[in-house]
């Protein structure tokens, strides 16, 4: 087994690999493309790419044979949807797709901008937007469902709970978290213990912005997250969270998240300086360490640059890969740990902005 990295760039999807232990450019595919979204089925083994054409609008491409060729799937529509009364939806951004569990094969989700949740039954042949989602009441309340640095809210996270496909876990940004159990027929927002400092209510029950939700896969009922306001932790599949934030106040704000996926207790996380200032603590690039669920954290930068540091790892750009973590930066750059983030190495410079950062296991 050897491992390759898919880093959907501003300029194209880029695929590194590794040959005797030196990383580099495999392929390039959709040159000159803005990438939004990149995923791998790996129950099927077929690789996905969001393509935002600047012409043509979103594009979704799908690869049965690792990259070598493409084909276009179908675009999700919002069909005579409307954001609000006068407004009809467009589709402005695909952010996320999932499988939607072992035993429901061909059937997918896709998260997309303006705050639409779709489900396809056929491999993504055809989408059907998930109207209990989307006629939620609070969806429908645009100080509960609003946009974060965009104009509209978007959904940006999906976990499906491996041990009952129908339990999944929905990440909107403005939103919060919103929780199904059963398959999608109705969806509950669950966000206690969360705050929104943004708002007149920071503890309301709708209108909290996670940057990005993992679940481990180990002890499910375990779900960290990157939020807007801190970092969070849940023990008990949602029902309440508790702020996991470092005690002197980093790491705190951030996007970028991994976990473990055997040990529900560590995460690494990167830090940003706050919301106004989106650059790394001190231009410092500095990842960040716990061990014990949250109660301390431990920083390395080993091999990361300490000062005039400018570089942001967005919410789908850091990942975890057995011992490997890597990330892709806004300006371009990937670097790699083998040894859990101790010690990193740059693999590749000169990329324009990582959107979205995955790897794939394949057999040589």
């Amino acid at each position: 087994m050897h491992t390759k990295l898919l880093a959907g760039t501003s300029k194209g999807l880029v695929i590194l690999s590794e040959e005797n232990n030196r990383w580099k450019i495999a392929d390039v595919y959709f040159e000159g493309l803005p990438i939004s979204m990149v995923y791998i089925d790996e129950r099927i083994n077929t690789w996905w790419a969001g393509i935002s054409h600047r012409h043509w609008g979103e594009k979704l491409h799908f690869s049965r044979d690792q990259g070598k060729t493409w084909q276009e799937a179908g675009v999700p529509d919002f069909k005579n949807h409307f954001i609000r009364p006068g407004n009809p939806a467009t589709l402005k951004k695909l952010w996320t797709m999932q499988h939607a569990g072992t035993d429901r094969p061909g059937c997918l989700w896709l998260g997309s901008e303006p705050g639409g949740l779709f489900f396809s039954d056929d491999n993504g042949k055809t989408w059907h937007l998930t109207e209990s989602l989307w006629n939620h009441p609070s969806r429908l309340d645009d100080k509960q469902w609003f946009g974060a640095g965009k104009d509209f809210p978007f959904i940006h996270s999906v976990i499906t709970d491996s041990r009952d496909s129908n339990h999944v876990y929905i990440g909107v940004s403005c939103a919060g978290i919103f929780k199904t159990l059963d398959g999608g027929k109705s969806w509950h927002p669950k966000n206690n213990g969360l705050v929104a400092a943004y708002l007149p209510n920071p503890h309301a029950e709708v209108g909290h912005d996670p940057h990005r939700i993992l679940l481990c896969p180990a002890n499910p009922d375990v779900i960290w997250q990157q939020n807007h306001c801190g970092i969070f932790r849940t023990e008990n599949g949602g029902e309440h969270w508790r702020n996991v934030s470092g005690k002197t106040g980093l790491p705190s704000y951030g996007f970028a998240l991994a976990i473990d996926e055997d040990d529900p207790s560590v995460a690494w996380v990167i830090p940003a300086q706050s919301d106004e200032r989106r650059i790394p603590y001190e231009l410092k690039l500095t990842v960040w360490k716990t061990r014990d669920g949250g109660k301390s954290w431990t920083s390395f930068n080993h091999g990361l640059p300490v000062s005039f540091a400018f570089d942001l790892v967005l919410r789908h750009a850091f990942i975890k890969h057995g011992k490997t973590l890597a990330f892709g930066t806004n300006n371009g750059n990937i670097y790699l740990s083998d040894n859990l983030g101790e010690n990193w190495n740059v693999i590749t410079q000169n990329l324009s902005q990582v959107n979205c950062l995955v790897s794939a296991s394949l057999h040589k």
